[in-house]
């Protein structure tokens, strides 16, 4: 399931810049619902809120150090919301690994597409609420304490420590 996530992200993420790189002009932003959600393409050398400009190739290296990370991880999935979440974070950090791999100025350096524009605060794209979406959740999974493979806190240290003391 995580890698069925992962594939349909990066094809949705993908084929959103294909197409805002075809349909939008730098500069010329196109509001949506007012000016808190529009559509404004730029090309982001950065992180998240430009974040790292300078150091293009460090951001890929952590990209791929996610990837691996993640990769390594899914034999132990056990629980549908892990398998969702961690192909949304695959799928996001591929999408835009794509985007440093294969664009402009060069492999490794390559500028995310970037065109959701949240009221000025920043600009995204689908990976990015994939990656985002998929944090939340992960909060929440763990805030209630459901491990990757499935198990609940409670039921994990019980079985670690033999069961419950007798008195």
């Amino acid at each position: 399931m995580a890698l069925a996530v992962a594939v349909a992200t990066v094809i949705l993420d993908q084929a959103t810049k294909i197409w805002a790189l075809q349909a939008l002009t730098p500069g010329e932003p196109i509001d949506l619902v007012g000016r808190f959600l529009r559509l404004n393409l730029i090309r982001n050398p950065g992180a998240a809120f430009s974040i790292g400009n300078q150091a293009t190739w460090v951001l890929t290296i952590v990209a791929v150090g996610v990837l691996v990370v993640i990769l390594a991880s899914l034999h132990r999935l056990g629980h549908r919301g892990w398998a969702i979440c961690l192909g949304l974070i695959l799928g996001g950090a591929l999408g835009n690994l794509i985007d440093r791999f294969l664009r402009e100025p060069g492999v490794g350096r390559g500028h995310v597409v970037d065109m959701i524009d949240y009221g000025g605060l920043f600009i995204g794209n689908v990976a990015d609420i994939a990656i985002v979406v998929a944090a939340a959740v992960i909060a929440i999974l763990a805030w209630r304490g459901i491990g990757l493979d499935g198990t609940r806190a409670h039921t994990r240290v019980g079985s670690t420590t033999g069961g419950g003391e007798s008195s």
